[in-house]
Formats: structure tokens, C-alpha cells, sequence
């Protein structure tokens, strides 16, 4: 989580000077090592080569446009289960494929800047969207001061790309949240959910719920779930008495709800897709693990509370593009809204998240991991596969997270949940989920997680780095 409390101003790029004192700076490595002695020279030579490449992009290493896509709480056990039930252990898949790859740290801090070794998404989202550490829970604000950070998004959005932000998850929820909004918790996430947000609600003066301040953002293309939350009547301010559904209408959005919606959508106008009315539904079932471990099963690839209606992280990831590449070519795209005028040729930026392999990895439903973690493996092929045809887009796959799942010898006994599951190989694998009290939610994991890239700045993620270099990898490398 943290780096060491010290409070730094970092020069953003582009040319964009804010001074954030407040801001949790990753320490140099001689900072890092404990009591501030010097590193050891194998340490010293690796990380620096890692820290050199995080800083310092080569010459003529500009993108155009940037995709970044996170797999929430998908760390290296998450990647390798899905892998083996899948393709198989000889298998690769297509985020296997990457060029260049390195692990992250992901440590949050507390608010006197302090570490705390397990991050939350928010803390974690914060960490990448601003290039700061914070405390978990928070949205894109200072660990002590609690003041704004900016974004990857608002930056972009700044310098006149196209932008875009889409989630399985509601789109109120942290990892979107993170490139939105700001607010001094994640739960503050409609005008009725403000109790634990004081400051950030309109009337002190703040951006208001995040669902609000998703709208005012101004991000070009929105999908996600969590239409109930865009339902909620706005308080206080201009808006006061509409809900940020009318709001977004209101600003120029168009809203759609299911696939046919999405296909008919046109460049120009701003995009806001709610697909479900909190998260959006899984796409495979199964038995969740138990104690003692389950019966051997095979997963179910279709979930019967999933509309036919609800488009693919793989559509979406695709309908985002092909919107955001034509307002950048400048197809249908004069700005119907003020704030959504876009400089021709610019490019785009779009993060997408697959959110649910986290939240099954919390209920312990290896079916419902795997499956999200197929459907999240999609979508970065449908990015890697744009990234072909377009050299000048630089892509880059994460997580904000390691997470519970485990996979074990089939004659293990795990103190907590277990589950058996037939591979497509034909062979027997057993999962266990064991590190919190079995009635109990699974826990994140404080370990590094795997970052990989292709395209412009790609090498900057290679080594060992934090999460907080992925901001200056995106913002290092766009044009």
C-alpha cells in the first residue's frame, strides 16, 4: 500500500503542474529499504532498471490512444485457474500473450501515509488513475488532506481525446469511480448514499454522489450496471429535484439498456449504458465451494439470471471503441454537448474493468471466478487485437489486486471452502478458499500482481514496479 510518508508535488504530464503536498510519492529505492540504508547491489540494479523504465519513456515512445483493462482481484492464482480449466496447463491465454510483462505492488496507506499491506479497490484505483497512494476506501483523494487527485481520464479528457469507462460492475463502484470522481468513501455512491461524504455533497461545496460526478466528468462513452443508483433524486444544487439519470439526459447523454440500444448508438453524442440495476450478472454458474469440498463439477457457461439482452465485456470493450475511434477521426463527431467537443486526431482513452472475478472470488464461487475471468480475457482480445491494426495504442492489463482462490493438490484437505472441478482437459482440480472465517466474505491479498503491456511505453512495465507508475506509464506515453 503505501509508500513512505512523505509528502511530494509530482509534475503531471502534459504539462499540467499540480501541486498535491498531500500526495503519497513512491519512495527512491534507498527510501524504500528499511531504515533507509541502501538497497543491496543485485536489488539495487534490478530496481532501478525497473524505476528508470517507469520514469523516463525512450524518445518517440508516444501513443495515440491508450486501453488499459483490470481484472479486479485477479492475481496470478485467479490467471492460472482460469487458465488450466480453460485451454489447459499447457495452454496459453490471450493475456498470456503480451510482449512485455512485470508484477506491481499494491499497498494502500493509512492517513499519516503509513503502509497498509492489503488494499481495498479504491485505494488501489487511486493508485494507478492519479499516480498516488491513499487511504482505502477513497476515491481519488489525499491520504490526510482529503483533497481532489486528478485522472488518467480527466487528463485525457483535458487534452481533447475521446474517453471511455466501462465495468461489469456498477458503474458507481470503485475502479470506475476511480477515474470520475472524487470522494472521501466508495459507498457515497448516489445523492442518497452521502452520509459518510460531508464535505464532497453540493451544498459544501463539493462534486456531489458519484453517479453525479460521473455525469459532470463528461467521459464520452459510460457503461456499466448500477442504474439504481443514477435513479436517486439529486439534493441540492442545479439538478436539485431531477434524478442523475434526467441529469445525464440533460447533458446531452444518451442512455441505452440493453444490446440493441448499444448497436444503435452513434458517435457525437455521449454514451451511458445501464445494463443491470446494481452489478451486472454473471455469465457462468456452478456449485460455490464448501467445507469439506464439493462433489467434482463441471461449470455451467450460461447463468439463467442473465438477460439475452445484456451485452459482453467483449461487445462492450468493441462498441467503445469503434464510437471512441470515430469521434477521434472526427465521424459524426461535432460536439453536440458543451465539454464533449474532441480535437481531431487526438486518439482515445477507455479503461475497462472485469469486476466480478473479484466479487466470486469473495463468495468463493470458482464457476462464477473462472467464467468472468474468460469473459475479462475476451475483451483484452478484442484490445489487443485493435492494437494490431493500430501500433500507436498502447494496452496495458492489470489488476488492482490479489485475491483468495487457491488451487490445490486434490488430495488436500483446506481448513476452509474447497471445490473439485472438472477441467476441459478431463482432469480434477480442486480450489480452496481459506483465508478468513468460512461464513465469512474471502479476503483480498496484499501480494504483487501481474502488469502487462503492448504497444508505445510498453517496456515501462516491465521489472518490478508499483501500481502508482501505470499513471505515468498511460500519461508518459500519450501524444
Amino acid at each position: 500500500m503505501p509508500r513512505p510518508a512523505r509528502s511530494t508535488r509530482r509534475r503531471l504530464a502534459w504539462g499540467t503542474a499540480a501541486v498535491l503536498a498531500a500526495g503519497v510519492a513512491v519512495p527512491t529505492l534507498a527510501q524504500a529499504t528499511p531504515g533507509g540504508g541502501p538497497a543491496s547491489a543485485g536489488a539495487s540494479a534490478g530496481a532501478t532498471a525497473a524505476g528508470s523504465a517507469a520514469a523516463s519513456p525512450a524518445s518517440g515512445h508516444k501513443a495515440k490512444n491508450v486501453i488499459v483493462l483490470i481484472g479486479d482481484g485477479m492475481g496470478d492464482s485467479e490467471i492460472t485457474l482460469a487458465r488450466d480449466y480453460t485451454v489447459g496447463a499447457n495452454g496459453r491465454l490471450n493475456m498470456d500473450g503480451f510482449p512485455r510483462t512485470g508484477a506491481y505492488t499494491t499497498y494502500s496507506v493509512d492517513e499519516k501515509g503509513k503502509p497498509e499491506y492489503v488494499t481495498d479497490s479504491a485505494a488501489s484505483g487511486t493508485g494507478w488513475a492519479t499516480g498516488n497512494k491513499t487511504v482505502n476506501g477513497r476515491i481519488s483523494k489525499t491520504p490526510g488532506t482529503d483533497k481532489p487527485l486528478p485522472t488518467m481520464l480527466e487528463l485525457a479528457k483535458k487534452k481533447g481525446l475521446a474517453t471511455g469507462n466501462i465495468t461489469t460492475a456498477d458503474l458507481t463502484d470503485a475502479t470506475p469511480a476511480v477515474q470520475n470522481a472524487h470522494v472521501r468513501d466508495r459507498g457515497c455512491q448516489g445523492p442518497a448514499d452521502m452520509k459518510k461524504c460531508p464535505r464532497d455533497t453540493l451544498g459544501q461545496g463539493g462534486g456531489g454522489s458519484i453517479a453525479e460526478q460521473t455525469v459532470t466528468t463528461g467521459a464520452d462513452v459510460l457503461m456499466g450496471g448500477g442504474k439504481e443508483h443514477f435513479d436517486q433524486t439529486v439534493t441540492e444544487g442545479p439538478h436539485k429535484g431531477r434524478t442523475v439519470t434526467e441529469q445525464a439526459r440533460k447533458a446531452g447523454y444518451r442512455l441505452v439498456t440493453d444490446k440493441s440500444g448499444l448497436e444503435s448508438a452513434t458517435p457525437g453524442t455521449p454514451l451511458l449504458g445501464l445494463f443491470a440495476r446494481s452489478d451486472i450478472p454473471v455469465e457462468w454458474t456452478g456449485k460455490p465451494a464448501a467445507r469439506g469440498g464439493t462433489d467434482p463439477q463441471r461449470c455451467t457457461t450460461s447463468n439463467p439470471e442473465r438477460p439475452d439482452t445484456t451485452p459482453s465485456l467483449e461487445r462492450q470493450t468493441s462498441r467503445a471503441i469503434e464510437l471512441l475511434e470515430a469521434q477521434q477521426k472526427g465521424k459524426n463527431g461535432k460536439a453536440k454537448v458543451k465539454g464533449h467537443g474532441k480535437k481531431p486526431g487526438k486518439g482515445f482513452f477507455l479503461q475497462v474493468e472485469g469486476a466480478s472475478i473479484d466479487k466470486q472470488d469473495h463468495v468463493a464461487d470458482p464457476c462464477g471466478q473462472i467464467g468472468e475471468t474468460v469473459a475479462f480475457d475476451r475483451a483484452v482480445k478484442v484490445a489487443r487485437d485493435y492494437a494490431r491494426k493500430h501500433p500507436d495504442t498502447l494496452v496495458v492489463t492489470s489488476a488492482d489486486h490479489a485475491h483468495a482462490s487457491q488451487i490445490v493438490p486434490t488430495d488436500a484437505k483446506p481448513a476452509g471452502l474447497a471445490s473439485t472441478l472438472i477441467t476441459d482437459e478431463g482432469r480434477p482440480l480442486q480450489v480452496s478458499y481459506s483465508n478468513n472465517d468460512p461464513a465469512a466474505a474471502q479476503e483480498h491479498t496484499g501480494t504483487q500482481v501481474r502488469i502487462a503491456a503492448s504497444g508505445p511505453g510498453a517496456d515501462r512495465v516491465q521489472g518490478v514496479t508499483d501500481q502508482t507508475d501505470l499513471f505515468h506509464t498511460v500519461t508518459g506515453a500519450l501524444r
